[in-house]
């Protein structure tokens, strides 16, 4: 017994000592690598040919990530390209290069790998193609420039055309035949194509053409709102101790490229506090000894207003080196940087929502939703930048993967175009997640291959978007040329396990409530509250105006803290009853909307209470009247 004693403890000792040497092994194998290795590169560059020929198999408007994907995706499909761009740029990029967008919102894939140390993204195919050719979640402007400009110009098939003055859709009936341009020296040409595909940020040439679209927030009654655009800053004398120090301030952290944090930041007090606010540092590494800064937010820009645009730049000049002194007094790690200028153009978030054969909605990220003509995947956070100094924004919540159909990039009413990027056809909330551009540059490369089968199948665009035969051969051509349509197997969200999953819906299609990152702050189960429902049908009535026409406020007693009296029932029914224009009673108002049938029994007997209804309770009351009234169904 004493030698098998021994025996064990002798296996026990070994074990141990494995073990010790494995977790040795993984730290120093896996550990967190903050030092940026990469050398600093000298721009190179850009050919421009022009248009070199009459008419074009394909025009790609827009030299941003979107339009180069779509240019080289087609060239690779034997398709002769004209790629051409009218922001007066020298090098290709767009929003990354000229914007220094510099710090990558990515599309994460359900499935990661830990143990290799590698990301693994969805939709893969030129996306990642660039992207292990730059440095990591953030990289160097001029490394990014560069491969952009590698892919473009090793492509015999593309033509590049720069710095015209003016670019307008030529139209045959309703069919875009090609596009019109006043070139840099002043001349005007028309050069035709067989399809065109609008990539640039804000869908120009589509609305141009007349296609309709949705402007901010009208989508769901708030026309003026859009989120902040944003002018990126730089700051120099980076060291590695000092980029290290930025992972030791509460509340951040660092990888070797990336930093994000600083909290505190946002206590700064502007020179212009109804134009300009500062939020947390989003913080991305270059190989020169510098860092570009996005957390300024500039409001009240219109993107597609030259004028306001412009105004929005000399905001953000002025205002970037009074951010720098703050931080250079706030922050320690900040101390010893200097301030080192702004982009030449701004961030711009949001404008044009393009529609299209289909919009991509809320209730297609809530739910995972795959779709049978899927050209692309996304996963990214429902990230809703503010509207205004007051409005702090919010992140709805965070979706597994869910597919963009074909049919997003297909405009109504218009042949030979398709919209590709953030002006897409998006709602103004899933756009929140759908507008980063590792999608949009799938969205690209979709455009691109499709451009191919419409032009050898004789077929448009909007019979392709309809065709299932035609879908699956986009698909296997996309998936030959390194795309993955992989849809993974999402387990079903705790929030979708509640009774009141179909009023959440309702709920966030509305603006009505968030779960944040987690998606665990919907709070379907907490008690409701008067003021809060008066809130959610004041909202409400702005994304229905047609049909909530009355004023609830009469619903609220004067001298009350509304926010403290418990949500019953009838206080409900009246509220939705004034906000609908009825003339009811408090003590009527619940039997009028079952006379009109505007409540559903199965939805009134899940109540467990119904002097303290819940949240979930009440979103349910709004999802039955929002349907069974106004005849909108979120699902």
């Amino acid at each position: 017994m004493a030698a098998l004693s021994r025996r064990k403890k002798q296996v026990l000792f070994l074990a141990l000592i494995f073990i010790v040497l494995l977790s040795a092994i993984c730290y120093w194998r896996f550990r967190p690598d903050t030092v940026n290795r990469a050398p600093h590169q000298q721009l190179q560059p850009v050919k421009a040919t022009g248009a070199t020929h009459a008419s074009y198999d394909v025009i790609v408007a827009g030299t941003d990530p979107e339009g180069i994907a779509a240019a080289v995706s087609a060239a690779r499909n034997g398709l002769k390209v004209l790629l051409v761009d009218g922001r007066n740029r020298d090098i290709l990029g767009g929003l990354l290069t000229e914007g220094w967008l510099n710090s990558l919102d990515l599309n994460y894939s359900p499935k990661q790998q830990p143990l290799t140390g590698k990301h693994n993204f969805l939709n893969k195919g030129l996306f990642q193609e660039w992207y292990d050719q730059i440095e990591g979640t953030s990289f160097d402007v001029n490394t990014a420039a560069n491969v952009f400009n590698k892919m473009v110009s090793d492509e015999k098939n593309i033509d590049l055309l720069l710095k015209v003055h003016k670019m307008e859709p030529v139209l045959d009936g309703s069919r875009v035949t090609g596009l019109r341009v006043v070139k840099e020296d002043g001349a005007e040409v028309s050069i035709g194509a067989k399809a065109l595909i609008d990539a640039t940020q804000d869908a120009d040439i589509a609305a141009a053409a007349g296609v309709p679209y949705t402007f901010g927030r009208q989508d769901i009654g708030q026309p003026d709102a859009r989120m902040a655009v944003t002018l990126v800053f730089k700051m120099s004398g980076v060291t590695q101790t000092l980029w290290d120090s930025f992972g030791k301030h509460r509340g951040s952290q660092i990888d070797k490229m990336s930093g994000w944090g600083f909290p505190e930041a946002r206590n700064y007090v502007s020179s212009n506090p109804k134009r300009v606010k500062l939020r947390g540092l989003n913080i991305g590494r270059q190989n020169d000894d510098t860092i570009l800064i996005n957390a300024m937010h500039i409001y009240d820009v219109n993107p597609i207003d030259p004028k306001s645009v412009q105004d929005g730049l000399a905001i953000g000049r002025k205002e970037a080196p009074l951010i720098v002194n703050y931080l250079k007094k706030t922050f320690k790690e900040f101390r010893d940087m200097q301030y080192a200028g702004t982009a030449p153009e701004l961030y711009v978030r949001e404008s044009r929502h393009m529609k299209g054969e289909y919009r991509l909605k809320m209730t297609d990220l809530m739910t995972n939703r795959d779709q049978w003509d899927a050209i692309a995947y996304g996963s990214y956070e429902v990230d809703i930048q503010s509207t205004s100094p007051q409005d702090p924004g919010a992140v709805m919540m965070k979706p597994r993967q869910y597919g963009v159909p074909f049919r997003c990039l297909v405009p109504r009413n218009l042949d030979g175009i398709l919209v590709v990027g953030r002006a897409a056809s998006f709602d103004s909330l899933p756009h929140g997640s759908a507008r980063v551009v590792p999608l949009g540059m799938a969205t690209g490369q979709a455009a691109g291959a499709a451009a191919k089968l419409a032009v050898v199948k004789g077929v448009s665009f909007r019979e392709m978007s309809r065709s299932k035969p035609d879908i699956q051969e986009l698909r296997k051509l996309l998936t030959q040329q390194g795309m993955d349509f992989t849809q993974n197997v999402i387990p079903k969200p705790e929030y979708a396990k509640n009774k009141d999953y179909p009023g959440l819906l309702a709920a966030a299609s509305m603006y009505l409530t968030v779960g944040g990152k987690d998606n665990k702050h919907f709070d379907l189960d907490m008690p409701s509250n008067v003021k809060r429902f008066y809130y959610d049908m004041m909202m409400v009535k702005k994304v229905h105006p047609t049909f909530f026409t009355g004023n609830p406020p009469h619903a609220i007693a004067s001298g009350t803290d509304s926010a403290k009296l418990p949500l019953s029932l009838n206080q409900a029914a009246y509220i939705i009853a004034l906000s609908a224009g009825l003339q009811a009673k408090p003590e009527t108002a619940l039997d009028e909307l079952k006379k009109r049938k505007w409540l559903s029994d199965s939805t009134l007997a899940t109540f467990s209470n119904s002097n303290e209804l819940t949240n979930g309770d009440s979103f349910m009351l709004v999802r039955d009247v929002v349907e069974r009234y106004a005849g909108v169904k979120y699902q």
